[in-house]
């Protein structure tokens, strides 16, 4: 008997590689953005379905996997409606409007209809405080589930997995087998450094491209922003900037606690989230810890714990940076994929499954 993994919301193949390193066997990924495919595929020869899961019913699941083997499915449902900026901007009742709100049930209706022996979720932790969560939760338990953390799933800090990110995931598993957990954390948060993944990389001028990886390069600067950054420090705010480089909103008083835009990371700590914009150097902290740039594409990959050889160029496409930086934002970190695999692969062979 052989034990199989279909990947919902699959996106570029962040959870994909990630369980793929842990020793499991993924049959298909599905997702409803088409230019997911070449990557998806180029890097973990997998077949890509591009599919709604709002019209699966089910068999196109079941179609991926081996007759007689253990059927294992992970999803990632699009985490937008539920991000700390949904919830500053919107009232929950907007939330409820947004088209990818429900998602979370598509993944839940799938589910019933395959009948996986093992389930992995992940998203944000606000969506926990979402009505959605425990008619999710509902669903599992109607369905012979035992639910991790006493069916309130876990919160993972990313450094305490070895992701240099200073992000945090709600991580739920859920097994027919009996009690499931996700493995304790496997480093120290004070080891995990940006360093470690990004130094040794050829430098690069705001604008260019690395003759060698045409995913290292970068978004250009304005003439403000090239100064911008060359006055700023690693860790520091724009608050170190001379007065006459500073943005009009950031001197009113209003916008004097909007310190995390237009910063510098520190070579010896986690960096910030990796967004959809990390390679805007405005958005966040993304600015490199000494080059006068923003972060490359290359550069979040490897934060987001991507090899460093990953193909996102489809080369039958015309090129497009936000695009890729979209789908590298997106993406679950490819190391908290291979914990999530570990997990459910000591889970089977505590019980007896191989």
């Amino acid at each position: 008997m052989s034990v199989q993994v279909v990947d919902l919301f699959c996106g570029v193949g962040g959870l994909t590689r990630g369980l793929l390193e842990s020793g499991l066997k993924v049959v298909g990924g599905f997702d409803i953005d088409g230019t997911c495919k070449y990557t998806y595929e180029t890097n973990n020869n997998i077949q890509f379905h591009q599919e709604n899961i709002r019209e699966m019913t089910g068999e196109e699941i079941l179609a991926c996997y081996d007759e007689g083997s253990t059927k294992i499915l992970v999803g990632c449902a699009p985490c937008q409606p539920f991000s700390n900026m949904s919830f500053k901007r919107f009232k929950k009742k907007s939330i409820k409007e947004d088209e990818k709100y429900d998602l979370l049930l598509e993944f839940g209706r799938m589910i019933e209809k395959v009948q996986p022996v093992i389930v992995s979720m992940e998203n944000v932790p606000q969506i926990r405080k979402m009505e959605i969560f425990p008619k999710f939760i509902k669903i599992l338990k109607d369905n012979g589930y035992f639910i991790s953390n006493n069916d309130k799933g876990q919160v993972v800090y990313c450094p305490d997995y070895g992701i240099p990110q200073n992000r945090r995931r709600f991580v739920l598993l859920a097994s027919k087998l009996g009690p499931i957990e996700l493995l304790p954390p496997t480093h120290k948060k004070e080891e995990v450094t940006i360093r470690q993944f990004i130094e040794n990389l050829p430098p690069v001028e705001a604008g260019d491209v690395c003759p060698t990886d045409k995913m290292h390069r970068t978004a250009k600067l304005s003439e403000i922003n090239l100064k911008r950054i060359k006055a700023s420090k690693q860790g520091g705010t724009w608050k170190d900037w001379p007065e006459e480089l500073r943005c009009k909103c950031h001197r009113k008083e209003s916008g004097q606690t909007y310190t995390s835009v237009y910063g510098r990371m520190r070579w010896d700590a986690i960096g910030p989230t990796m967004t959809t914009q990390f390679h805007c150097y405005g958005t966040g902290r993304y600015g490199h810890p000494e080059q006068n740039r923003a972060l490359t594409l290359r550069e979040g990959a490897l934060l987001q714990t991507f090899p460093a050889d990953y193909d996102f160029i489809d080369p039958s496409v015309d090129f497009v940076m936000r695009d890729i930086a979209r789908h590298i934002g997106n993406a679950v970190p490819v190391q908290l994929g291979e914990v999530i695999g570990l997990s459910i692969k000591q889970h089977l062979e505590n019980n007896n499954v191989r």
